[in-house]
């Protein structure tokens, strides 16, 4: 079972193909540009059997550090620690590569071998938020750094990310928005935060016009309700005078109709002026014996005046009356004995 394990083992050795340009034993290391960056070995021995410690980068002696001995370094631009450290001071451009280090004991033996592969990027600068109200339009950009990946939230909630310097993104809603830029790479993160506020906060094109829309429609009605309440006050005005009218007139109507029933046919002053003419050649009687009316005495007429001009008109239509006699009156004792 075991040389079973061990065949299957070799041949899968034998077909993996390393990654171009990397060694698969190594450990990848990213440093920041113009930055001091530390190399430290992972599972390092106790330092009591550790005898020689030696660096090389592409298979070239940089650094070594020996039991008993002075630190020798080859170039200033490296330092080493007793505890294996190499320390690479100001990263540049060229500094990347595959870096090894070798640990012996005092009899020689190899106790630990590790390697390095060292990447070089620049650090980002502070990623800006702009935005745009008229088209809703938020931008995040980088303007330094390697290799960003950009992030963006919009309240809390990552709306989009991408690898490149700068992202935009179109958003949708009317409330608040709060937009956060996250740039990152293997040796440096950035965050920047802005809330976009527009002078058209919550309004859009569609939603003024619908207001100013439905504020005409409002006005149109209110005119329209006002119009037609001032028109029903003035017909009710009409109908109004027109029943105090006609009923002023039924007024005056029944008024005509009740005066000759209501008015009293008044006593004449002299009785016998009132009396009918006698017809010509009828002998007149004496009067009858009346009991004396309660009252002042009536005095005897006064002549008459003659009639207006319209009167005599009126009275001329037919044949001509007799003119009255005038009856003497008979003494007072003659009715006191009657």
């Amino acid at each position: 079972m075991n040389l079973a394990c061990e065949i299957l083992a070799s041949f899968l050795l034998i077909f993996t193909v390393p990654t171009k340009g990397e060694d698969p034993e190594s450990i990848v290391v990213w440093g920041a540009l113009d930055h001091d960056l530390n190399l430290d070995i992972p599972g390092f021995p106790r330092s009591d059997i550790v005898a020689d410690i030696k660096w090389n980068r592409n298979k070239n002696k940089i650094a070594r550090i020996k039991k008993d001995m002075p630190l020798h370094n080859e170039m200033d631009k490296y330092d080493m620690f007793t505890n294996g450290t190499l320390k690479i001071k100001t990263l540049m451009r060229n500094d990347s590569g595959l870096y090894e280090v070798e640990v012996y004991d005092s009899n020689g033996v190899n106790l630990l071998s590790k390697k390095f592969d060292l990447k070089i990027q620049e650090m980002l600068s502070g990623p800006e938020i702009n935005w745009i109200c008229t088209n809703r339009t938020v931008s995040c950009k980088v303007e330094n750094g390697s290799n960003p990946k950009l992030q963006l939230f919009l309240n809390t909630t990552r709306v989009k990310q991408d690898h490149g310097k700068l992202i935009t993104y179109t958003w949708n809603t009317r409330w608040n928005k709060t937009f956060m830029c996250v740039a990152s790479n293997h040796v440096d993160k950035k965050v920047s935060t802005e809330i976009a506020v527009c002078p058209d906060e919550g309004l859009d094109l569609y939603l003024i016009i619908g207001i100013c829309v439905g504020g005409a429609v409002f006005l149109l009605f209110v005119a329209l309700l006002i119009f037609y309440i001032s028109r029903r006050k003035k017909q009710s005005r009409r109908r109004d005078d027109e029943e105090l009218e006609i009923k002023a007139q039924r007024a005056i109507l029944e008024e005509r109709g009740r005066k000759p029933q209501q008015t009293p046919v008044s006593t004449p002053a002299n009785p016998g002026m009132s009396q009918t003419p006698p017809v010509p050649g009828h002998r007149s009687q004496p009067p009858a014996h009346r009991p004396r009316a309660l009252g002042p005495r009536v005095q005897p007429q006064q002549k008459r005046l003659p009639p207006t001009p319209g009167t005599q008109v009126h009275q001329q239509k037919g044949p001509p009356l007799p003119k009255p006699r005038v009856q003497t009156k008979p003494p007072c004792d003659a009715e006191e004995n009657s």
